[in-house]
């Protein structure tokens, strides 16, 4: 396979550099001080520039750039530098209609939704009027299983009654999540990969109940958040199902295979954000006499780092090119792959930059104990390191007649 970027790739990866150089890093700091300086309360909140930032994107063509369906919809492939300068920022994504988990919302409603469900929520999606959610993983069951799920989407003549409680519902917190994504059990008697289904579920549905807001690692990612969600007697129209009754795990798998290789795709930036830091307060600060860079072997973790990126970006360029050209059951092994090796070589590279940073590398004064609670929730978020390393196991193992 030939990595070169294709013309398109390439326009689009330097158009979207220029912007996020031009119109983002300017402003991003000051936005970050600027909402965390709110109480709590007040942080669940679109602050104006944030508004501005996105006019702007939409207007220059750099919009949707994910979804191959969209105007200037990109290959997993094309996409993957893009996603990677996004990495780069805590709001560039967002800014360009491409964050989690909107972006695998409308992956799901482009490919199995019915006309109505994309004419009401997938359009606005795309245009960038709501925000969404995704509802799957429950406090009660182990939902690395997704099989696990117990909330229940119960079809009952022409309504589907939806009852339980899910967490870690990213978006939920967001003032324009109007549509939420959930995952219930349908059929408990069926295969078990064939009892859950998913219902298109409007947020203001009656019985709909954001509980609370969960931190992450004692951050809340206000103005998205990650929310704990109960669904108590919520009666919907049939119509509100995905897809057929039962194709709740098929749909969430597809949904995930994308989403996770775009998280890593994503992550890849936030390490060389973090290698660039670390790189440069060592060559700037001076202890014992000598720059930073010179002591305790920081060359050599610097150019581990450096291999370790290049070897992730490799492995995620593969995998987007068995995306595009042979499907997901091909490339399956390898989102694993990618799902462990890129979260954890992130981790480790941005807490080698938090060391060469000292004190501060644990501040919000930089954005690396951020990033690195992003890169270790990453770990667990759509699937933790354990599954997938199953996953990649089981492959390998079919082929000497032991999958299971």
């Amino acid at each position: 396979m030939d990595f070169t970027p294709s013309d398109r790739s390439r326009e689009y990866t330097e158009r979207v550099r220029a912007f996020i150089s031009d119109e983002i890093a300017p402003v991003e700091e000051t936005y970050l001080r600027e909402l965390l300086a709110l109480p709590e309360s007040e942080r669940w909140q679109v602050l104006p520039v944030i508004d501005e930032l996105k006019a702007k994107a939409k207007a220059a063509g750099l919009w949707n750039l994910f979804l191959p369906g969209a105007e200037a919809g990109l290959s997993v492939s094309e996409y993957a530098p893009v996603a990677e300068l996004t990495g780069r920022s805590f709001i560039a994504a967002e800014v360009f209609n491409c964050n989690a988990p909107d972006t695998g919302n409308m992956e799901v409603l482009y490919h199995y939704g019915s006309a109505e469900q994309k004419e009401r929520w997938l359009r606005p999606l795309m245009d960038g009027e709501i925000r969404s959610a995704f509802c799957m993983t429950e406090p009660g069951v182990a939902s690395s299983d997704a099989t696990n799920i117990e909330a229940t989407a119960v079809l009952e003549g022409d309504e589907v009654v939806l009852n339980g409680r899910k967490w870690f519902s990213t978006g939920a917190g967001h003032p324009r999540c109007a549509v939420i994504l959930f995952l219930g059990l349908t059929d408990p008697e069926a295969d078990r990969h064939r009892r859950h289904s998913i219902v298109v579920v409007p947020k203001d549905a009656p019985g709909v109940t954001v509980e609370r807001m969960v931190p992450v690692m004692g951050r809340y990612d206000e103005p998205g958040g990650h929310g704990v969600v109960s669904f108590q007697d919520v009666r919907l129209p049939r119509s509100a199902l995905v897809g057929e009754p039962g194709a709740g795990f098929e749909i969430g798998q597809g949904r995930l295979g994308p989403g996770r290789i775009h998280h890593c795709m994503r992550l890849i930036g936030v390490a060389e954000m973090a290698l660039e830091a670390a790189c440069r307060r060592g060559a700037e600060r001076v202890a014992f006499r000598k720059p930073l860079i010179n002591l305790g072997g920081n060359r050599e973790r610097v150019a581990d780092a450096r291999i370790a990126i290049e070897q992730a970006r490799l492995l995620v360029l593969y995998t987007a090119w068995l995306l595009d050209t042979q499907g997901l059951l091909a490339a399956l092994s390898h989102v694993s792959q990618i799902k462990v090796a890129v979260p954890l070589m992130t981790q480790q590279v941005v807490d080698m930059a938090m060391q060469l940073h000292g004190g501060a590398g644990l501040s919000d004064d930089y954005p690396l104990a951020a990033a690195w609670t992003m890169a270790r929730a990453l770990r667990l978020a759509d699937g933790p390191d354990e599954v997938h390393r199953g996953v990649v196991a089981r492959i390998e193992m079919g082929k000497y007649g032991m999958a299971r």
